[in-house]
């Protein structure tokens, strides 16, 4: 009976220990370690903590976020960076940045890790602020706050000065020019000159030459042929003689050129080429290539019938005549 009684109490004490371990190698862990332990007052130093739980685990560390005890202040506070290893365990690693303004040895509290309804606590670590030393029996050398360091000179930092000023000087140039302008009622921007205009047979015997080389009747092209021609003739006809041949029939301008010029070889130059022109448009007519060309030359003919004689005035008549003697009498 007492051999059974051993044996029931061997099995309880196993499986009892076999729990406790596993147990134990599913808790959750934080430790802390620190960069510096012993600094200078106003130095930063870090602590990294390490928190190690099971995946599946929602657990909260609890970092005061100003000060971490009396005289240690807290800076910052990194963000945290987890990785699982083996086992399902999820390890956590965060830095905390700390300074302290007082010399004193400092034991750190623990920092502590909420896992459930337990709370995991960490290692305590020391850490030592020291004060500078001052030999107060050597006075002279206690040294004053430095003086602002004066950056170097870098001629690119003033490019955006400098391009402010081009800029601003520009605007104030364009503006001052478009108000002198608008004072003035002047243009803003300058017009462009016109071409100076050609004299009316002029500008009618190189359209005509454009007519003529463009071959139009000699591809079948007789009824815009003769319209180019007798647009061409009536342009000319409104800046020769100042009347609207644009708007008037082929008998209406045959009838002023007729009382504008008594020759009748003008007349009939231009009668034969308005009526010839009238009947390829309207008719449909196809002129015969002796007709097409008598046409051209009859245009050619009209303008420089009609163009207007230069009439010499006498004083350049006389400088002409005498000009003309020097050159004879020199060949002499």
């Amino acid at each position: 009976m007492k051999v059974r009684n051993r044996g029931v109490l061997l099995l309880i004490c196993l499986l009892a220990l076999f729990g406790l371990g596993k147990g134990w190698g599913q808790r959750t862990l934080i430790d802390v370690k620190i960069d510096e332990a012993a600094i200078l007052i106003g130095e930063q130093t870090l602590l990294h903590y390490t928190v190690t739980t099971d995946q599946d685990k929602e657990v909260r560390v609890l970092i005061p976020r100003d000060t971490l005890m009396r005289g240690v202040e807290v800076l910052a506070v990194s963000l945290p960076d987890s990785s699982v290893i083996e086992n399902n365990r999820l390890v956590i690693r965060q830095d905390i940045l700390i300074t302290s303004f007082d010399s004193a040895l400092y034991l750190l509290p623990p920092l502590r890790v909420v896992d459930g309804v337990d709370t995991v606590y960490s290692n305590q670590v020391a850490l030592k602020v020291s004060t500078i030393d001052v030999n107060v029996d050597a006075p002279e050398k206690f040294y004053d706050i430095k003086a602002v360091w004066k950056p170097p000179f870098v001629f690119a930092d003033y490019f955006p000065i400098l391009f402010g000023l081009v800029l601003a000087v520009f605007l104030i140039c364009v503006i001052g020019y478009i108000v002198k302008k608008l004072r003035n009622k002047e243009l803003i921007l300058p017009a462009k000159k016109a071409a100076p205009a050609l004299p009316p047979h002029v500008q009618a015997v190189k359209e005509l030459d454009e007519i003529k080389h463009q071959k139009l009747w000699q591809q079948g092209r007789n009824k815009e042929y003769y319209t180019l021609i007798t647009d061409t003739l009536r342009r000319y006809i409104v800046n020769r003689y100042g009347m609207n041949a644009m708007e008037m029939t082929s008998a209406e301008i045959l009838d002023i050129i007729r009382r504008e010029n008594g020759t009748d070889s003008v007349y009939a130059n231009l009668k034969q080429i308005l009526q010839l022109a009238d009947f390829v448009k309207f008719a449909k007519m196809n002129p015969l290539p002796d007709e097409n060309e008598l046409s051209m030359m009859n245009a050619y003919l009209f303008v420089n019938q009609t163009k207007p004689t230069e009439v010499i005035q006498p004083d350049k008549a006389e400088e002409k005549t005498e000009g003309t003697n020097e050159s004879k009498l020199t060949n002499e």
